[in-house]
């Protein structure tokens, strides 16, 4: 059995003798020496390239998704216009990697390696309860999707319905690590309850930190808590439209991904580098998987989304939605900063925050303060300051 190879000893020499990664760790050769800021580029060109691609695709004869999608026509639906498709995800995607949160300074100190072991390991112990709570809310999303409740195509709800579901069920799988099988294949309850999730994925780094299983699992701090609350409300909680609540399990959620998981890629690879630590790809699969599986899922779900924009209105509800998520995840940030590294950084309230990034109502600060009041207390890090903690968001005024 090959062992798994220690990061330190996959990276090579490049052009120029510059130290490269192979692409079985990132598509990134020359991740280490690049800045966060072209990494973030890198990414938007990227994702930008690969939606482009499939879009333009839908034109040839005989695409099978083109076929899906025109079965949508006899019920009344108007055929897909791959020109408004690309637009409308040109415009979304500007927006949501627009925002200051992928260039959050706790990324940034990161990837730049400015960072010590004990450090390492109370990230990745805090952030690991964002990983437990967060894979549950498309579930929740999926469960918005019926034939009961919202009938806004005419006869095509059902089928647009069925579509929006099988994408997020999709997603639900592949964060779980399990997927379809037939009857006299079926795995058994041990193959069931081990599946590969992102979770189990997540633990894999605790065994390359040396952090013991029965120590891997800590009360939420605010800030994480805040974001827990905010993903799972704007998916599952009525006061928000089955819109909302796709847009933010997907676009809000997927889209930026990859981008952040580089920047911690890059910068456990430099800090397992300096101390001779030997964190492998087993070790930190959880991020390269994210990096691979994440720029799909946003194409699946902006897709989606696609068939619920019907109108202005709900391009600015998408983009509402997205603003609650990245702003609640701006504050687990600013929250976890303060944590690990005992030092303050600029809170969303305080840098000069873009019009188009503040919220337009107040339904999350509502649903927020409501939902703090039914939180354990013993899943909290903090109980008693939990009530007082700064809201993580930023209305116009």
């Amino acid at each position: 059995m090959n062992l798994p190879v220690p990061f330190s000893d996959l990276i090579v020499a490049g052009e120029g003798g510059h130290p490269a990664l192979p692409p079985e760790v990132h598509h990134l050769p020359h991740l280490l020496e690049m800045e966060a800021e072209d990494v973030l580029a890198a990414f938007k060109q990227s994702q930008q390239a690969d939606f482009t691609r499939i879009i333009e695709d839908l034109n040839r004869p005989g695409n099978p998704l083109r076929t899906i999608l025109n079965q949508l026509a006899p019920l009344g639906m108007a055929p897909v216009d791959p020109h408004r498709l690309k637009a409308l995800f040109l415009d979304l995607h500007e927006h949501v990697m627009g925002h200051p949160v992928w260039r959050h300074p706790f990324f940034l100190r990161v990837f730049e390696g400015r960072v010590t072991a004990p450090q390492v390991v109370e990230f990745a112990l805090h952030y690991f309860n964002q990983i437990k709570n967060t894979r549950q809310c498309v579930a929740l999303s999926l469960g918005r999707f019926n034939g009961i409740d919202e009938r806004r195509h005419g006869q095509a709800s059902e089928r647009v319905s069925e579509l929006t579901q099988i994408v997020l069920a999709q997603l639900i799988a592949d964060e779980y690590g399990v997927s379809t099988h037939e009857v006299s294949g079926y795995p058994g309850m041990a193959q069931l309850f081990g599946a590969t999730t992102h979770i189990v994925m997540y633990r894999q780094l605790f065994e390359g930190l040396k952090i013991p299983f029965a120590q891997q699992d800590v009360p939420l701090l605010n800030g994480v808590a805040d974001n827990v609350l905010t993903q799972r409300l704007v998916a599952g909680d009525p006061a928000f439209s089955p819109l909302e609540s796709l847009a933010s399990v997907g676009l809000g959620m997927e889209w930026g991904v990859p981008e952040f998981f580089t920047l911690l890629l890059g910068g456990l690879i430099r800090f397992a580098w300096k101390n001779n630590l030997q964190l492998n790809q087993r070790h930190l699969f959880v991020l390269t998987a994210h990096v691979k599986y994440d720029v799909l899922h946003a194409i699946a779900v902006v897709l989606a989304t696609s068939f619920h924009c019907q109108s202005a209105d709900d391009v600015h509800a998408v983009k509402n939605a997205t603003n609650m998520l990245m702003a609640a995840r701006h504050g687990m940030m600013t929250d976890l900063y303060r944590h690990v590294f005992g030092e303050e950084c600029a809170s969303l309230a305080e840098i000069d925050l873009a019009p188009g990034y503040r919220l337009t109502d107040g339904r999350i600060v509502s649903a927020l303060r409501r939902a703090r009041q039914n939180a354990d207390a013993a899943s909290l890090a903090d109980p008693v300051g939990y009530s007082r903690h700064p809201l993580p968001f930023v209305l116009t005024a």
